[in-house]
């Protein structure tokens, strides 16, 4: 790769994970893909659980493969969804598989904690986290219920991220940007707060030091060094919320930037120096999670391409479409025909999401979209005016002018998608990188080595290394007026 220094980055989802090598060189970073492996989610004894060592073995096997190649490796960092989290016992053992997100034991958990425990007004004002019946304090809350013996057992308790790197270091630590999405932590403080612990039966000490961003957490045990072939390599705290990482390498200029990590859910943010909690934040249910450098993620979730990819699946004459095909076709139909609130609750999870826009139109008094490329285009029309309607948000609750947007992730390379979304928002666009997480995973490992300074030098290099499309509103009147029709076609309340 031209230099002599490389960066070992693991990059976990709720599907797939990957092993990535990135490397700096003459200013530019380049990344390669080492491994690519499933994250199955496996059902037993009527809950949903992860294989965490499955998949530390999945880690071993791409540091093995890296020996192999003799990349003298300069240091390693673990990025993952949040969350969910790995109970382990007083003699340092893993106690059990952890739980996944997607277990339905929480449903109606919020609810029955704000009456028996803690109000919402309460829990938001502590955390300023928005309200999801999977966060760790009401899976906790929930396992504390059920009498989960895992839980009662536990001496220690480890975010995902947090929990592979022990399993590499047997270092234990509590990153701030994972722990920031499990609604315990005060970002006041900047610590689990003591109270919302106390609630679900656990203490401060059961949890590992808060370890900010780019911080060594230890060096690969004598065992994994074993295993591996290679030496005392250190471990970093990356941004360990995969989020965090990918908006870390957001290539912004400067703090104006407003973002969209784009894939098959979106979340739409500015970054701030503090946290934004108060009754206009809580009414619209805007979540603050931990980024780099001290700034917060204040951010909303938004239902991305998740719709779009779902139709996708019960059309079988597109199968043999390109995603570039199938939305050229959608560019053909009439605009604005239909629009949808994608984060209505019909689309949540539908047995048929074309049956589920169907039923939306008819019941808002709009055409039903005809063939695949109708309903697609009804889907980007509205994703576009959703984005707008939180982009407009954001900017009443910023204390700067947003001057541009950037769409990373996935998503951003549906170039449709983008002008829309300008267009929309009237701002202008800035779409990339498609591969942000990993990016921010491997500069945050660079910042900790000394090879970079700042958030601001991890940007420049980023915008130096990758091509970034631009992509300026027009047709303004349109979408203007599109807007005020979405306005008044989704007057009805908002599920989250």
């Amino acid at each position: 790769m031209g230099t002599s220094k490389y960066f070992f980055a693991v990059d976990l989802g709720a599907t797939s994970g990957r092993t990535i090598i990135g490397s700096l060189s003459q200013g530019k970073l380049v990344l390669e893909e080492l491994t690519r492996f499933d994250n199955q989610l496996i059902e037993a004894n009527g809950h949903y659980y992860w294989d965490i060592l499955a998949l530390y073995w999945e880690v071993v096997k791409g540091l093995r493969l890296a020996h192999a190649r003799h990349l003298p490796i300069q240091s390693i960092g673990i990025d993952t969804w949040g969350c969910d989290f790995v109970f382990v016992t007083p003699d340092g053992q893993i106690l059990g598989n952890p739980m996944a997100y997607r277990d339905p034991h929480t449903m109606g958990t919020m609810d029955t904690y704000y009456n028996k425990v803690l109000p919402k007004q309460v829990v938001y004002d502590k955390t300023g986290i928005q309200f999801m019946n999977f966060n760790s304090l009401f899976q906790l809350y929930q396992m504390r219920c059920d009498g989960n013996l895992a839980l009662q057992g536990a001496n220690k308790v480890l975010f995902i991220p947090d929990a592979l790197s022990y399993l590499l270091t047997g270092k234990a630590v509590c990153e701030y940007t994972v722990a920031s999405t499990s609604q315990l932590l005060n970002p006041t403080s900047k610590d689990l707060d003591t109270d919302l612990l106390a609630s679900v039966g656990l203490r401060r000490d059961q949890f590992g030091p808060m370890t900010s961003p780019a911080t060594r957490i230890g060096e690969l045990t004598p065992d994994v060094q074993k295993l591996t072939g290679l030496g005392p390599v250190p471990v970093i705290a990356v941004a360990g919320h995969d989020t965090a990482s990918a908006v870390a390498a957001v290539p912004a200029k400067d703090h104006r930037f407003a973002y969209l990590s784009s894939g098959t859910w979106s979340l739409m943010g500015i970054e701030t120096p503090n946290a934004i909690i108060n009754a206009n934040s809580f009414a619209k249910n805007f979540t603050n999670e931990g980024g780099i450098e001290g700034t917060t993620r204040f951010l909303k979730n938004i239902c991305g391409m998740w719709i779009y990819e779902r139709c996708r699946k019960e059309w079988p004459e597109v199968q043999g479409l390109s995603h570039s095909e199938l939305q050229c076709e959608a560019m053909q139909q009439e605009a604005f025909r239909s629009l949808i609130n994608p984060d209505d609750a019909l689309f949540a999870n539908p047995t048929s999401m074309v049956d589920a826009i169907r039923t939306y139109c008819l019941r808002t008094h709009q055409p039903v979209p005809e063939g695949h490329a109708a309903y697609c285009r009804c889907i980007f029309d509205s994703l576009a005016l959703r984005y707008r309607q939180v982009f407009t948000w954001l900017k009443e609750f910023a204390n700067f002018d947003i001057d541009v947007l950037h769409i990373i992730g996935g998503g951003s390379k549906n170039e449709y998608l983008d002008q829309f979304t300008a267009n929309s928002c009237g701002v202008t666009v800035l779409a990339g990188p498609q591969e942000g997480t990993a990016i921010g995973n491997v500069m945050l490992q660079a910042k900790s080595s000394g090879d970079v300074a700042d958030v601001w030098e991890m940007r420049r290099i980023i915008a130096q290394s990758i091509e970034l499309k631009r992509f300026d509103p027009h047709d303004r009147e349109a979408w203007d007026a599109a807007y005020e029709r979405y306005l008044r076609i989704t007057n009805t309340p908002m599920t989250h």
